[in-house]
């Protein structure tokens, strides 16, 4: 049996692009998580501690997109190195970070970049 739990749409306020204008301006961000876990004890006991706690995958993400990065790649890499190091039982961990409206000299609601890696 395979189990997942999402965090879906941590909207944040943040300052990454290689633009002067983005460190100062800053921007809007959207972040994404999955992870593949086995919450089955969980689910049977009704206990907090033998599952993922959204509340630290929440911090993870927004203490990782509050340091300024020029790449989006460069901070959810960040975020899923600090996941992997943090967070007991993950097995699988996929990471969407969108860039809503970007500064790229066009009409474009927005960017994504996603990583996904696995925790074996």
């Amino acid at each position: 049996m395979k189990n997942c739990i999402e965090v879906n749409g941590i909207q944040l306020y943040c300052y990454h692009g290689c633009l002067e204008e983005e460190a100062l301006i800053g921007g809007e961000y959207i972040v994404d998580v999955y992870l593949e876990c086995d919450f089955w004890a969980a689910a049977l006991n009704d206990e907090l501690a033998l599952t993922i706690n959204y509340v630290q995958i929440n911090e993870i993400v927004t203490e990782e997109m509050l340091k300024r990065s020029k790449l989006i790649e460069h901070v959810g890499q960040r975020i899923i190195t600090r996941m992997k190091k943090e967070i007991k039982g993950i097995e699988l961990v996929r990471l969407k970070v969108w860039k809503i409206r970007p500064p790229i000299n066009g009409d474009v609601k927005n960017v994504a970049i996603i990583i996904e890696d696995t925790c074996k």
